[in-house]
């Protein structure tokens, strides 16, 4: 006779163990590194005919930060996602070449020292993201807290001068700051906290209007009207990139938190009705639509090849394979070629192959964003992860678009990539918040309590037993 240990509850089958993948990790954060490396040392390879003398100290400081974090994630959120922290890595990586490579075409404005200082200073907030923060359910009680700070942090850069039409850099001294960029995550979290809490009255209330169902004023009311005070902050500022990007979080997450697809179709309608507007009355704007319209039209009229162009002929330059990391021309793009262009010196100097690896690279970043929204049982959790995801897409949407001539050129910066501090800190709290949440998705439930061997006690004899 079995003993009773041995007994298997009929209809309970084995839990399978789940692997937490950590070893997976380490390797390809290694390898991440290691590619990285090999781009730096290739660009003064072909620069100088030899390997740079600092080409270890960069791989030392990059692999230290990349490890630090992997250690982290090990021991603090031991089944998050593999592939989040080495795709972040590698995309941080191959941004530090490239500005590096041109860096090289423009002496005297050297940006790949600070841009190695603010993803240090990223990978720092990343790892202080991952260690304090237990549970990402703590967030949304501060989720009102947050849209104010967040509208304070869109306010502030209308007292500072404009930069390049746009007023959206705090700059102090040496130092500037694009706030709206951090901004954007509280008001992903703001969004995911009242969306979560209203879902069903969003849902399954309010009058129908041809096939679409619209809410009652009092519970999309509120969540509207600071959206659409962001948005006219953003326009008096000219950032029309920020503006179109948390307009398609916006519509992102109301479809994800009530499932009517109607939300996508009157999303869209609405934003070609602002774009036609905002195009016509905005001298900035309408320069940049007449540009993607004709991006050959200013060699045509004899002013020379504009942004537009110069980044086509990149592309067109690069062909399959790329001319090779520092033997490309798109520094001829001028002051936004490390910022708003940098796309193309990716397509010029690593071609068709390298552009569609790095395109891949975020589509997996942002299907696992995704695939975390999707595992976590919370509301809140599962919009605010999504939400998160949503971000990184739109915001390579509209910079890959704007790049490659498919619609009017915002100016943002390339997530990871880019030149840009705000941007790169930004995305790894981004990342810290995504791998947070993985583990949490991704933790094995406790086991339950197995009973006693002998089977529940007894209970009192009813009267009458006998």
């Amino acid at each position: 006779m079995a003993s009773p240990s041995a007994t298997v509850r009929a209809g309970s089958p084995a839990r399978r163990p789940v692997r937490t993948r950590r070893t997976t990790e380490l390797a390809l954060v290694v390898a991440a590194v290691l590619i990285a490396v090999f781009g730096y040392i290739e660009v003064g390879v072909n620069i100088d005919g030899r390997v740079p003398s600092d080409a270890a100290s960069y791989g030392a400081a990059l692999g230290v930060l990349a490890l630090v974090a992997h250690g982290v994630v090990r021991w603090r959120a031991a089944y998050a996602d593999p592939l989040l922290l080495p795709i972040a890595v590698l995309l941080n990586g191959i941004g530090l070449v490239v500005i590096y490579r041109l860096d090289r075409a423009t002496p005297g404005s050297e940006a790949a020292p600070t841009q190695l200082l603010w993803s240090t200073l990223g990978m720092g907030l990343f790892i202080a993201v991952v260690l304090l923060l237990r549970d990402h359910r703590i967030l949304q009680r501060y989720a009102y807290v947050g849209a104010l700070a967040a509208l304070v942090l869109l306010v502030l850069p209308i007292a500072f001068p404009p930069v390049y039409g746009s007023r959206i850099w705090i700059k102090l001294g040496p130092l500037s700051f694009q706030p709206g960029e951090l901004a954007k995550i509280l008001l992903a979290i703001f969004f995911a906290a009242y969306l979560a809490v209203h879902r069903d009255a969003l849902a399954l209330t309010g009058r129908r209007v041809w096939r679409i169902r619209l809410p009652l004023g009092r519970v999309l009311g509120p969540v509207l009207l600071i959206w659409a005070a962001f948005v006219g902050v953003l326009v008096l500022e000219t950032d029309l990139g920020t503006s179109l990007l948390l307009f398609g979080l916006f519509v992102v997450m109301l479809y994800v938190a009530t499932a009517r697809s109607g939300w996508i179709a009157i999303g869209l309608f609405l934003a070609a009705i602002a774009a036609v507007g905002v195009g016509w009355l905005s001298p900035h704007v309408h320069s940049r639509v007449t540009d993607w319209l004709d991006p050959l039209g200013s060699i045509a009229a004899g002013q020379g090849a504009n942004q537009i162009a110069q980044s086509l002929f990149a592309f067109a330059w690069g062909g399959m394979l790329g001319a090779g990391l520092g033997l490309g021309h798109s520094v001829l793009i001028g002051f936004a070629a490390k910022s708003d262009f940098i796309l193309a010196t990716v397509g010029e100097e690593l071609g068709l192959v390298g552009l569609v690896a790095v395109l891949l690279l975020y589509a997996v970043l942002v299907s696992r964003g995704f695939k975390t929204g999707i595992a976590l049982r919370d509301p809140f959790g599962r919009l605010l992860a999504i939400g998160l995801a949503a971000i990184v897409a739109l915001q390579v949407f509209v910079v890959a678009g704007g790049v490659l001539a498919l619609i009017p050129l915002t100016g943002m910066a390339l997530p990871f990539i880019a030149q840009g501090g705000s941007s790169v800190v930004t995305n790894w709290i981004i990342v810290a918040l995504l791998v947070r949440m993985s583990d949490t998705a991704r933790r094995p439930a406790p086991e339950p309590e197995p009973e006693s061997a002998s089977g529940p006690e007894p209970g009192p004899m009813p009267e009458g037993g006998r």
